[in-house]
């Protein structure tokens, strides 16, 4: 994963990080300085199997008038010679040491240059590179969705999205925790590092441009602000907000949420439910579970499904959508169905969930007829 560090981080201020599929930076870094070493390790080797072919003025005399060459003056003959110091105070005379100096030795250095230039050139065409994406990202960006908070709520809203046909290129993250960073990057999720109370961190979210957004903290007091912070930035984004406590759902509603998920009370329910009916229990947890089973969809209306009672139709119709108003399917109201009216059903999960019941997939959709 990559990540773009913002000096201010810890002040509130955001990061955008975009998922990537590299080795870890530090095992990169590992490996080029385990190649340096070998290079350096080699090349004292040489100088040191060769060492009778070199002149050391500084330990010369008129005994020995090419001076001893140790261990220490091989690795100071190294590095110099490598880093293109050269101070000429050590230097190959024999034949031999000149031939291994012009064919091995100097191939070396240029290897050891080329690999400590080529590290700093590429941490610095990887931070060009990241901007590039990010720019370009942003410039793309639109119609998306927005998940405030990474936990497993959001993991679970973000699968529910992307089994249902949503690309995940269409999901941002905000959260202000290194953990989500790193569990949205394994999910190849963009991710906005940062307090989602605050009108910057929404922004570099894109939240202007957004579709939808699901606000799922651990606080209830922290999802009433984000909401908040969101309809205002927003006003036409369907805000999804979940809560833990059932007297803070009137106050999310009236900071901005199109919908509120109770999830203490759900899980509650769900608990009284399983003890004293374990069999109801279990049917209410596979429509919760996704991808098993069955699911609760919402699909359409077909041409010629207009003017038929919910009842008769193949699908278990258990609610119609009439005029953005839910009504369920014994209400007296969509006693007959009309052009325009969307059902919730239950199906097999193998179906698609926003797709017409299997063997009319190609008849025409009422609403589309209409407006044809």
């Amino acid at each position: 994963m990559h990540d773009l560090s913002s000096p201010d981080a810890g002040k509130g201020a955001s990061l955008v990080a975009l998922p990537e599929r590299t080795r870890s930076p530090w095992w990169e870094l590992g490996r080029r300085l385990l190649a340096a070493f070998g290079i350096l390790a080699g090349t004292v080797l040489l100088v040191m199997i060769d060492r009778g072919g070199y002149r050391d003025a500084g330990d010369a005399t008129a005994a020995d008038p090419y001076g001893t060459v140790s261990l220490v003056d091989a690795i100071y003959y190294t590095t110099v010679t490598l880093s293109t110091t050269g101070y000429g105070d050590i230097a190959p005379v024999s034949d031999q040491a000149r031939l291994v100096n012009a064919f091995v030795i100097t191939p070396a250095r240029i290897a050891f240059l080329v690999l400590l230039i080529g590290t700093t050139l590429e941490v610095l065409a990887q931070r060009g590179r990241e901007m590039f994406r990010i720019a370009r990202w942003r410039k793309h960006m639109g119609h998306h969705v927005v998940v405030i908070g990474y936990g497993t709520k959001g993991r679970s809203a973000v699968d529910t999205l992307v089994n249902n046909g949503l690309d995940r290129d269409h999901v941002i993250i905000v959260d202000p925790s290194p953990e989500a960073l790193a569990e949205a990057h394994a999910d190849n999720l963009a991710v906005v590092t940062g307090d989602a109370t605050r009108r910057e961190v929404l922004r570099r979210a894109g939240i202007a441009t957004a579709d939808q957004v699901i606000v799922t903290t651990d606080r209830d007091d922290t999802n009433v602000l984000a909401t908040l912070t969101v309809r205002q930035l927003n006003p036409d984004a369907f805000i999804v907000a979940a809560v833990r406590e059932q007297e803070n759902a009137p106050l999310i509603r009236q900071s901005g949420a199109d919908s509120v998920i109770i999830s203490a009370d759900a899980v509650g329910r769900l608990l009284g439910l399983s003890t004293l009916s374990p069999t109801l229990g279990t049917v209410m947890e596979d429509l919760l579970t996704y991808g098993d089973g069955l699911e609760v969809a919402e699909r359409e209306l077909l041409v010629n499904e207009v003017g038929v009672p919910p009842q008769s139709l193949p699908d278990q119709v258990i609610a119609v959508v009439r005029d953005e108003k839910v009504y369920r399917y014994f209400d007296p109201v969509v006693t007959l169905l009309a052009r325009g009216d969307r059902l919730v059903v239950v199906r097999p999960a193998k179906e698609l969930p926003w797709a017409p019941r299997p063997g009319t997939h190609n008849e025409d959709f009422a609403a589309d007829a209409d407006e044809g």
